[in-house]
């Protein structure tokens, strides 16, 4: 076509991956462009700016490495950054490193196909723009398609209707209001005390009831920022050799064979440190489904010592699946929150939502009369972003049908039929079970890496074997079936068009992972067929 843009990549996303993956490519003297659906840079940080947002990783390790000056000048505020900070943080990287002329906004992606005779991928938009590029990079994040609740009547309600994940740009008032939230995942445990503050009445609808740890967050003090960035470097290197990829792993032992007494004092002194502490409190947590019911045990008489109302305190209890299993929660106030005179709990799993009408919820015949509904009820995890696209590979197989029988990837990395596509921290990755920022500049550091040899080859053409990428999504599996993971039903799983569940992060540790990874380049790319 004739107003085809020649480029020698398309990164589609701007969040973490994408922007860091531009900045590689150019400095590689390549010529490329970021897609982006949103009318600003931050991905998830960008969409999700709902009451209480915020990371549940440290902010000293919730960011960038790739650069020393960046590193060294950016100065946090909290030891856990809300949104609004991370958001601004992507903003001046993007303005630092001038990202933003290579940054075309409020473009979304609906098509990527293969031309195995120009060996070149034909990328169309939304807009009517379209590209051609021999490389197509998919930074479109693991959490980024909103997932909309199966509820009767949903359609028919007449009050305002927020997403979490696709939150209003001005934000939301919610003084006054009668307001219902469904879902007590991560971003309902964030907003529903922040909501609460200001609303004349909270009804929060839970399904499944989570494992919730206090975020202990805090401003960071000068001296806080001066005893990291001295060790900054030896702590990074260890964070990229560790299990989850943060500072500091878990603790040693087995908490089995440990007194009752000393467990007890280990789990109340790591309920306090971090979000991730109650889980690295003995190394053995996620593996050994004993030691496991220890520390859930714990978990759970702490909820009932926070939450006053006994049958509150019951219906918020977990119960059926390890702790971690489920994604483990950072709360600041939720607790507390569910203490508060204008805030009630609905169990859903005893009494379910009937159907939702015009003004109010439904539930065992009774209506709840609400001015407001917010959806905390989580994303196509994983693969919804990519699967929206309209992405055809090799001989115009479709994306979307090779993944109806659950997703598939060698090393999270490229699918099978697909040349020259990478993903960014894809399903078969360790990804959303590690410190995503870290993992998304290793993948960014390893297609740079696999593009520069490529170009240095002379290759016009990379793709995983099919027997390559089934030995690795067999090795995901099974390292997932050594672990406690599989005993929940979990947005971790894939679902299959049988009805099977597919793990799909690669829980075997970030640093084996990498190790892995860079294996398999230093031995010629190996399980990847090259070509000319």
């Amino acid at each position: 076509m004739a107003d085809t843009q020649k480029l020698d990549a398309i990164i589609i996303g701007a969040g973490f991956g994408g922007l860091y993956m531009l900045h590689k490519l150019r400095e590689q003297g390549l010529s490329a462009l970021i897609l982006e659906a949103g009318n600003g840079v931050g991905g998830t940080w960008y969409w999700n700016r709902y009451p209480g947002a915020r990371c549940d990783i440290p902010s000293l390790e919730y960011c960038y490495s790739f650069s020393p000056e960046l590193q060294a000048e950016w100065q946090w505020t909290e030891r856990y950054a809300a949104q609004p900070e991370i958001l601004k943080y992507l903003e001046h990287v993007a303005d630092r490193f001038d990202l933003h002329r290579d940054i075309r906004l409020g473009t979304r992606v609906t098509s990527a196909h293969w031309d195995e005779a120009a060996k070149r991928w034909g990328i169309a938009t939304e807009t009517g723009d379209h590209f051609s590029v021999p490389y197509c990079i998919m930074a479109t994040g693991n959490l980024s398609v909103a997932k909309m609740p199966d509820i009767a009547g949903i359609e028919d309600f007449k009050g305002a209707l927020h997403h979490t994940a696709d939150w209003p740009r001005d934000g939301v008032d919610f003084a006054g209001k009668r307001v219902g939230v469904i879902g007590t995942g991560s971003s309902g445990i964030q907003a529903v005390p922040v909501i609460a503050e200001d609303a004349a009445q909270v009804v929060v609808y839970q399904r499944t009831p989570s494992f919730a740890v206090p975020a202990s967050n805090r401003p960071l003090t000068e001296a806080d920022i001066v005893a990291i960035r001295a060790d900054y470097d030896r702590l990074r290197e260890e964070a990229r050799s560790s299990f989850l990829g943060f500072f500091g792993g878990p603790m040693p032992g087995a908490a089995i064979e440990q007194s009752a007494e000393d467990r007890e004092r280990r789990f109340e002194e790591a309920w306090r440190a971090r979000t991730t502490g109650l889980l690295q409190a003995y190394e053995d947590l996620l593996v050994n489904e004993d030691s496991n019911a220890t520390a859930a045990d714990f978990a759970r008489r702490k909820i009932k010592e926070l939450v006053k109302d006994p049958e509150t305190a019951r219906r918020m209890t977990p119960t059926g699946y390890p702790l971690g299993a489920r994604r483990l929660c950072s709360e600041i106030g939720y607790f507390e929150a569910m203490n508060r005179d204008n805030v009630t709990l609905v169990d859903v799993r005893e009494t379910p939502i009937d159907r939702i009408d015009a003004d109010g919820v439904i539930v065992g015949g009774v209506k709840q009369p609400l001015d407001m509904l917010v959806l905390a009820t989580g994303f196509h995890a994983m693969t919804g972003a990519l699967t929206q696209i309209d992405i055809q590979g090799a001989g115009g197989q479709c994306l979307k049908d090779q993944w109806a029988d659950g997703p598939r990837s060698y090393l999270g990395l490229m699918v099978s039929g697909f040349p020259n596509m990478f993903m960014v921290t894809g399903p078969g990755s360790p990804s959303v079970l590690s410190n995503m920022v870290l993992s998304i500049e290793q993948h960014v550091d390893w297609i740079a890496d696999c593009i520069g040899a490529l170009k240095a080859k002379g290759a016009a053409r990379i793709d995983p074997t099919g027997d390559a990428e089934t030995a690795w999504m067999d090795h995901v599996d099974a390292v997932a079936q050594t672990t406690l993971f599989p005993k929940a039903n979990t947005w971790y799983q894939g679902r299959t068009r049988d009805g099977r569940n597919v793990f799909m992060p690669y829980v075997g540790g970030v640093g084996p992972y990498r190790d892995t990874c860079n294996q398999i380049a230093a031995d010629g790319y190996q399980g990847f067929a090259i070509g000319s």
